[in-house]
Order: structure tokens, then sequence, then C-alpha cells
């Protein structure tokens, strides 16, 4: 088949590298015209174990796509800065909460062993592991949780299949012509719209309108002051309260992200935002400053109205596949919807009823 993959972020990506793999003799082109996506701005938490999100679908999902980044780690040799096995702590500020937060992982880990052994940890210790902390809170560590770098990962994949496929910088824009969908004016045996919050205007030349809305996300990268020292080996801190902190490999921190839904596609540094998150820092980071802020990641999520990914076969068109909606998710979901997608190529019937709902919910199909 030839094929055109539609976005490069977490999902394309994987989707490309999945399929050069179980099927080199197809041929790909993947359009990477679309910046600022959620990827390529992100870092992120892989432990969804411990989530009371209720769509049992996403957690299916999110639990699966921990299994299944973990296997392509270790199956690829990913280095650190791609992808580390790292352990999340979670501090909470009560002992009851604390207990109850643990009753949960003894719960969930029947069905994922991927959590690996879990414990609770007291605040001297959490101090020892980030000696430049105030807390006085206790936490949970996970020691399966893990910490990805979006732009690591995709450039790691890219560098990997390097020659294997057809790389443009170009938007796509499709057409229907007979029975046919165009891209860019070139025929194609199946189309995969990985484009993230782009869906919608990628869909409208079809008469097709994608739910989903945009959402603006940003984080900061720090400098630790002089006297503060972390491992290369640290985990992933979720003080309650507070921001996510995520150890780089390069010794600095990674404070966020937030979640503005009024902002459009904008991704302009937000000098309030930053403000606010070097606030979180700093109410756990003694000596902290505005000085020590090295950059500002800006992307831009997909949404849907019941905070759920979906991805399949778009209704009445047979040759296109969609995925969307990952939201905050996409680094634990997008890697397992990436090869889910190339499981339906290779059989269209595959029942993934358990992971998502119908396309169909989340798109309107009328005539143009």
């Amino acid at each position: 088949m030839k094929i055109a993959v539609i976005g490069n972020g977490i999902v394309g990506a994987t989707f490309v590298s999945e399929m050069l793999e179980r099927f080199p003799e197809n041929q790909i082109v993947q359009f990477d015209g679309i910046k600022g996506t959620a990827t390529t701005a992100s870092a992120g938490i892989i432990a969804p174990w411990l989530s009371k999100r209720r769509n049992q679908k996403w957690y299916h999902l999110a639990r699966l796509g921990a299994e299944y980044l973990n296997q392509l780690a270790q199956k690829y040799e990913m280095p650190a800065d791609v992808y580390y096995q790292s352990g999340v702590i979670y501090t909470r500020d009560q002992a009851d909460k604390l207990s109850e937060l643990y009753q949960l992982a003894q719960t969930r880990i029947k069905q994922a062993p991927q959590m690996g052994e879990f414990e609770i940890v007291d605040h001297q210790t959490i101090q020892k592991e980030f000696n430049f902390i105030q807390t006085k809170n206790d936490g949970l560590y996970v020691k399966g949780g893990a910490r990805i770098d979006g732009r690591q990962f995709i450039n790691f994949l890219q560098k990997r299949n390097q020659g294997k496929f057809e790389f443009r910088h170009d938007v796509a824009q499709l057409k229907r012509e007979g029975s046919h969908v165009l891209v860019n004016g070139e025929h194609f045996d199946l189309v995969i719209l990985a484009c993230g919050a782009w869906l919608k205007q990628t869909l409208a030349p079809l008469g097709v309108e994608a739910l989903i809305r945009p959402q603006k996300g940003q984080l900061i990268e720090v400098t630790l002051p002089e006297h503060a020292r972390m491992a290369d080996k640290a985990p992933v801190l979720m003080p309650e309260g507070e921001r996510d902190f995520i150890p780089t490999n390069q010794g600095t921190l990674l404070i966020g992200a937030t979640h503005e839904n009024d902002q459009g596609f904008d991704l302009q540094v937000s000098s309030q935002i930053v403000e606010d998150l070097l606030a979180s820092g700093q109410r756990v980071i003694p000596g902290l400053t505005q000085a020590m802020v090295k950059s500002v990641r800006v992307g831009t999520r997909a949404y849907t109205a019941d905070f759920a990914p979906f991805f399949g076969y778009l209704p009445e068109f047979p040759e296109i596949m969609v995925a969307s909606g990952l939201g905050s998710s996409g680094l634990t979901t997008g890697p397992i919807i990436g090869k889910l997608l190339v499981d339906l190529v290779a059989d269209p019937q595959r029942d993934v009823t358990s992971l998502t709902k119908p396309v169909g919910d989340y798109v309107k199909l009328g005539g143009i």
C-alpha cells in the first residue's frame, strides 16, 4: 500500500515505526507541516495506575499504553533522555489520603504488574532523594513509573527509521475527487490523520466536523540552586496541590504543565503562566528564582467533550483512519494508539470497543 501519515506527533511517529517493522513493503509518506504539536513540547509521566478517572475505556487503554511503551523502550534500547523508568513519588498531606492511595495501588496492581513494587516513604526519605526541596508530606513510591521526553522520543524514532520512508515538511490538505480522497492532489491507498488538535481543520474540506477543541499547555525547565543535588536516576515527584516535577538527565527539572482552555492555537509564552509555574516550584524549592528558568515549552493538545481519546476508521471513508483527543495523557496513550492503528490495518474487524468509543461519536458527517 501507499500510505499517507498526516502529523508527526506521538501517534504518527509510532504508527510509522510499527508499520515499517511489521509491513516494510508498504510505501509511507509522512507530512509534518503543522508546528506546535503537543508531543514535541511535552515531557510526561508514564504512571496511569493510580488515576481516579472513572472512564474505564481510558484506563484500560492507558494501562496497556504504559506496558507497551516500556516494551518499546527495551526493544529499541531507548536512552534515558528519551524514556527512563525512574519511579514516581506521590505525596499526600494527610495519612488517610496516603492510606487510600496505597489501597488503590493494592487493587490496581492485580491487573497491572507493570506498576512494580510500591511502598510508603516518609518525607525524610523524599528529602534525601531531593535535597533541595522542603516538604513535610509523606508519599507513595511506585517503582514502575517512568518519565518520557516527547521531542526526544520523536527524534529517536525518526533517526531509527531514517531512509525507510519519505518525510515531507508540507501541510497536508485533503480533497474529495469522486470516490477517492487526495492528499495535496496525490492518491493514497490509506490516509492516517494523526494531527491532534488540527483534525477539525484537516477534515473540514471533506464535509466532516471533528468534535474536538485545542488546549494550550506550558511547562518550564529550571536549573537548580547551587546546593541542589539530584541523581540522574531521580524519580518523578508529584507533590499534592502543586505542579509535577520531572527530572531530566541534564540535571534540570521540568515543572508543569498547564491546561489552558481559552487560548486556542496560541503558542506565545505567557509571562503570567511562567510566574505561576515558577511560584509552584518556589513553594517546594527554596532559593528558586526567575533567573533559573532555562526554557519554556508550549504546545497545543486535542481534547474531546468527555476527555477521552478516539481512534479507528472514519465512517463513510474506508481509506481514512483518525486518532485524536489524547489530551494531557497523550504520551501514555499515543504509542499504543499508533500500534492499534497498525493492528486495524492488518485486521479491520479487530474489536477495540474496550478501549475507545466509536469514531462516529466524535465526528459529524455532512455533505459539501
